[in-house]
């Protein structure tokens, strides 16, 4: 029998009205799922007030409320308990009311603008394949010993982090791998947790929809290895310019990786070709079957990693040369008649799309066109639509512009503003084609044989979503279709 003085263990308290030592059932933030015995947590966000809906929750048999203010009229029998963020307070309470599930096992947490989910799956994938019962939360799926689920969120609410998490330790889980976004850190939803190490990958332009700044989006990063406790390693990207923030107040220990800088782990790219990436870690070779500068960088920050959590390296080495790359991330097939090279990524800010066209330019002997179909999400951050223009139009042999998930926005209001960042002399090298399986179509149709195309911003995503609605679609699927019927 858990009590509501039991889930309230360590939040800080400023107000109690009524009794602590009363018996619930379950805990939510939403009031449509609250039941009889239940605590409900009424959080302020962006769009709602839960405030406004203790009055439900109690109609549904809420025993006891959280807020941040005490309704004027209370009611007999009913327990309220004001906090002073609401936020924070879920998510230490989720912990308590699991049983602290995160002090069960080792839990690492990923975060930067990009490569999150690559590292944390791809950790996931060699300790799994090194003998050990892992756990995964990311972008794509949550992972459970050999149990796989849908993922929602990058970074799921805290109730759902720590539901899942005493499933990984019922499970026996030794080490779980945990995508961690900025909207995660920013919301706590990470708060009450017990990581074992963080890892940074990099900082580049995304989510200022949300944040508002450049400066304010690294300050939520950075605040995830603030909080890190002792224990724990951080570990950091020094070549990216952020890298060296995101540890100047942390407690942790402070652990560096680079291919250009000094660092505690550093890599050497020998070679770089489609069929993967020949390396040197601790002056050893090995061949590795992902591709790209920014692959290097994913792979070395799992290679520290596993030093800093006790693998032995010569046989981290081995299993990292097995190592699958993850789907929507640098995904490709090649037509069998014409040799046309087809990429999926999930490349949707500018830095990614960059990496990923700098890495297929580089690989390129000059003979090859490079075809890229991008667009660019709706109800997301508007400033980042040029740039994403300019660098697929500056970068490729043809561009298309598309629609990426419109959302509630016009598509074609969205490609406009992409086509507003080609520089004047490359905008002949551009199209649009409004349709995406249309605009796929077109690229394959435009393609000479050897020619590549990459088509960015949805990866991994198995839908396109359009005015509320979520249609079927998925990017790999389609241009492997595509290319099979056009290549008869």
């Amino acid at each position: 029998m858990i009590l509501v003085k039991d889930i309230l263990y360590t939040v800080p308290i400023e107000k109690v009205v009524g009794s602590t030592h009363v018996a619930i059932r379950d805990i939510h933030f939403d009031s449509r799922e609250v039941q009889l015995n239940d605590v409900f947590v009424a959080i302020r966000g962006t769009v709602s007030d839960g405030h406004d809906f203790v009055k439900m929750a109690l109609d549904k048999g809420a025993i006891a409320i959280i807020c941040e203010e005490i309704p004027k009229e209370t009611v007999n029998g009913i327990t309220y308990v004001q906090v002073s963020d609401a936020q924070s307070a879920l998510a230490v309470m989720a912990s308590n009311f699991y049983g602290q599930p995160s002090q069960a096992l080792q839990l690492v947490g990923v975060t930067g603008t990009n490569g999150k989910t690559t590292v944390s799956t791809l950790l996931h994938q060699l300790f799994t394949k090194a003998g050990y019962v892992c756990g995964l939360l990311s972008t794509v799926k949550i992972v459970v010993g050999t149990t796989e689920h849908k993922a929602t969120h990058t970074t799921p609410d805290s109730l759902t982090i720590n539901r899942f998490l005493r499933e990984m330790a019922e499970a026996g889980v030794e080490y779980c791998f945990m995508e961690v976004s900025s909207h995660g850190i920013h919301q706590k939803r990470t708060e009450g947790l017990h990581f074992a190490g963080g890892i940074f990958t990099n900082l580049s332009h995304d989510h200022l929809d949300y944040h508002k700044s450049f400066k304010e989006y690294r300050d939520v990063k950075k605040r995830f290895f603030d909080q890190l406790p002792p224990s724990a390693f951080a570990l950091t990207n020094v070549d990216d310019k952020n890298g060296n923030i995101m540890l100047q107040n942390t407690r942790a220990k402070k652990v560096t990786y680079a291919l250009k800088s000094y660092a505690d782990y550093r890599a050497q790219v020998l070679e770089n070709q489609f069929t993967g990436l020949l390396l040197k870690i601790d002056n050893n070779e090995l061949w590795v079957k992902l591709i790209g500068a920014f692959n290097a960088y994913n792979l070395l920050a799992i290679y520290a990693t596993t030093q800093r959590l006790g693998l032995e390296s010569l046989e981290v080495l081995q299993l990292m040369s097995t190592l699958q790359s993850v789907d929507g991330r640098f995904q490709f097939a090649i037509s069998a008649k014409e040799k046309i090279t087809a990429i999926v990524d999930y490349a949707h800010t500018p830095d990614a799309l960059q990496n990923v066209i700098s890495t297929i330019n580089s690989i390129r002997t000059g003979n090859e066109g490079l075809i890229t179909v991008v667009g660019c999400g709706g109800d997301r951050d508007v400033s980042k639509r040029p740039k994403m223009g300019e660098i697929a139009a500056r970068y490729s042999s043809k561009v298309i512009f598309t629609s990426d998930n419109p959302r509630s926005e016009d598509p074609d209001v969205i490609i406009s503003e992409m086509e507003a960042g080609v520089p004047g002399e490359h905008f002949k090298k551009t199209l649009s084609v409004t349709n995406r399986k249309q605009a796929i179509k077109t690229a394959c149709q435009m393609a000479s044989a050897n020619d590549i195309i990459l088509i960015a911003g949805k990866g991994h995503e198995t839908y396109q979503e359009i005015k509320g609605e979520r249609f079927e679609f998925d990017d790999f699927k389609i241009v492997n279709q595509l290319l099979t019927e056009l290549n008869k």
